[in-house]
C-alpha cells in the first residue's frame, strides 16, 4: 500500500506483487479532505480512511512519502501532520512502514529524480497497465507502492545472492574465487 499524504487530498494506492516482481493494480483513490470544517477533522478523516482501506484490502506493508522541506513552513507542518495521521493508522493496523523521498520515487518509476507529476502519472499507468487517466494523488500513491515493490524485490535478490555466497564460504571454510566463466563456484 502506498500513501501520498496531503492536507487537501491524500492518495492511497494498493498493488499486488508476484514472486517475479510483477505488479498489478488492486485499488486506488484520492481522498478529498476539503469537506471538513477544521484541520483536525481532516486528520481524523485521513486516519479513518486509511484504516478502512487497510481493513478492506489487507495489505502486507505500507510505504509513504517522506516529508520534504517546503518553502512555506505552515504547509510543511500540515503535510507532516497528515503523514502522522496516515502512519498512525498503519501502525494501529500492525503494518510495517517504509518511507521514500520524492526523488527516490520519481527515479524508481520514471528513471529521473526530477520528473514532473504528469510523467509519474503516465509511467504508473504503463507499469500497471491502466487505460484511464489517474488522478494525480492516486498516481503518486501507486508510484510510492511501486517504488517499495522495486526496492523490496531488489533487496531480496541481493540478499539471496549474498546468502548463496555466504553458504559457499561456509562449506569450504574459505572463499572460492570466481571462475572466468561466471560465479557458479560461489
Amino acid at each position: 500500500m502506498g500513501i501520498d499524504p496531503g492536507s487537501q487530498r491524500t492518495g492511497i494506492g494498493i498493488i499486488d506483487v508476484d514472486a517475479h516482481g510483477r505488479s498489478q493494480l488492486v485499488f486506488h483513490t484520492a481522498v478529498s479532505l476539503l469537506g471538513n470544517e477544521t484541520f483536525p477533522l481532516r486528520l481524523k478523516q485521513i486516519f479513518d480512511e486509511v484504516l478502512a482501506v487497510i481493513a478492506e484490502h489487507r495489505p502486507a506493508e505500507v510505504a509513504i512519502e517522506r516529508v520534504f522541506m517546503a518553502r512555506n513552513a505552515d504547509s510543511a507542518l500540515k503535510l507532516g501532520q497528515a503523514r502522522g495521521a496516515a502512519i498512525c493508522a498503519a501502525v494501529q493496523a500492525g503494518l510495517p512502514i517504509s518511507e521514500y523521498a520524492a526523488r527516490e520515487i520519481k527515479l524508481s518509476v520514471v528513471g529521473g529524480g526530477g520528473a514532473e507529476k504528469r510523467q509519474v502519472q503516465h509511467m504508473v499507468c504503463i507499469l500497471l497497465n491502466i487505460a484511464q487517466k489517474l488522478q494525480a494523488d492516486a498516481a503518486d500513491a501507486l508510484a510510492i507502492a511501486l517504488t517499495h515493490a522495486h526496492t523490496r524485490v531488489t533487496a531480496q535478490r541481493v540478499g539471496a545472492s549474498a546468502a548463496a555466497a555466504q553458504l559457499a564460504v561456509g562449506r569450504s571454510g574459505r572463499k572460492r574465487r570466481a571462475s572466468r566463466a561466471g560465479w557458479s563456484q560461489l
